[in-house]
């Protein structure tokens, strides 16, 4: 792709569309403004001259760094400690910033009863559905991938080796949805960019919006910053926004297998370093927990039932206790951020296993 933008610049389209940061002392840019415009280009919207002048004027700005740290990060970014450690290994004692270890808190990296009773209902809904959403002994049961670059060069990797896979179902199609340049925050929003895309895409695989029962939808946005409750309460609202999107969209959608980031130890770029990346298995859990304790906003009326999908983070070439995943600096690109095709091949094997295996995914996946 020829661009005139540095690696950070573009590192940030390719994850989430330009992030701009706030207006530092003296700015001649107002970023607030510019952020506005920005996304209103990213929606289509036809600028005035005078507006296209100024949101020209601020990429120049950023592609310059002001109002950034070293290395392309914005300056209120934060480092990541010395050691982090895979949710799945940390105990009920043990905490991160106030977060006790397991998937779903409290030590535990299996659901609670009440959510697998609330599961196997959802999957007993899951059926093979025609064009209008009518049970069809020749319907069809679509999962689709909801969210950014990372996203989909993993899901394409994972729809490719599932469906050669003998496992699966002859009535399950796999969609990837997920897009380049398109997070949370732009599937957010309810004309965003990605949403004509991801219509297509089901068009061309000849599936309907109301055949789409199952989702994977990984939590990330670009260039995250301040504090852990600052990155989490943005992520998480943009996050509601897509669910409730997604539910609207497609009306038999019964289940969302959420995930969040693989390691980010190796980043160059303030795309999505540590220790944000790791802390987007938090946004995850809270946003569990939330609809099992009655959170109207992710009521079943608004929100698909919300599910742990497989955990992807591992603490670089140390691992996880929890299985043999480990990420070397082979398993990504020259950006330390996007996976390499080994990198693909690590997630696309986790997926097809959980999705393949799991006692709460198997009976819509397998045959």
């Amino acid at each position: 792709m020829k661009t005139a933008f540095r690696l950070p610049f573009l590192a940030a389209v390719l994850l989430g569309g330009i992030t701009l940061f706030g207006q530092t002392p003296g700015s001649a840019i107002d970023w607030d403004k510019a952020k506005q415009l920005h996304q209103r280009e990213q929606r289509g919207e036809k600028l005035s001259p005078e507006e296209q002048t100024y949101l020209n004027k601020a990429k120049e700005a950023r592609k310059g760094g002001g109002n950034r740290g070293g290395g392309g990060r914005p300056a209120n970014q934060r480092k990541a400690p010395d050691s982090l450690k895979p949710l799945t290994d940390m105990t009920a004692e043990e905490s991160y910033e106030g977060e006790n270890g397991g998937l779903y808190g409290k030590g535990s990296n299996v659901p609670p009863e009440a959510l697998k009773k609330s599961t196997e209902t959802a999957l007993a809904q899951i059926k093979p559905l025609d064009a209008a959403g009518k049970p069809s002994a020749s319907g069809k049961i679509a999962l689709v991938s909801i969210s950014m670059s990372n996203a989909t060069q993993e899901f394409s990797f994972f729809k490719g080796i599932a469906d050669k896979d003998a496992r699966k179902s002859d009535k399950l199609t796999i969609v990837d949805c997920a897009q380049g340049g398109q997070t949370m925050a732009a599937w957010a929003q309810p004309d965003g960019r990605p949403w004509p895309e991801a219509m297509n895409r089901l068009k061309i695989a000849e599936v309907s919006p109301q055949q789409v029962q199952v989702a994977w939808v990984k939590l990330a946005n670009a260039g995250p910053s301040g504090s852990k409750t600052e990155h989490l309460a943005t992520l998480e609202a943009d996050t509601i926004k897509v669910l409730h999107l997604l539910k609207e969209r497609f009306p038999n959608l019964r289940i969302a297998y959420l995930g969040s980031r693989i390691y980010a130890g190796y980043a160059t770029t303030g795309l999505n370093p540590e220790p944000y990346a790791y802390e987007g298995a938090f946004a995850v859990r809270h946003l569990i927990q939330q609809q099992m304790n009655g959170d109207e906003s992710l009521a079943l009326s608004k929100s698909p039932l919300l599910l742990w999908g497989p955990y992807l983070w591992a603490d670089g070439e140390k691992g996880r206790k929890f299985d043999d995943l480990k990420y070397t600096k082979d398993d990504f690109g020259p950006d330390g951020t996007h996976p390499s095709n080994s990198g693909r091949e690590k997630v696309a094997k986790q997926l097809l296993e959980f999705f393949a295996t799991n006692p709460l995914a198997k009976s819509w996946f397998a045959k």
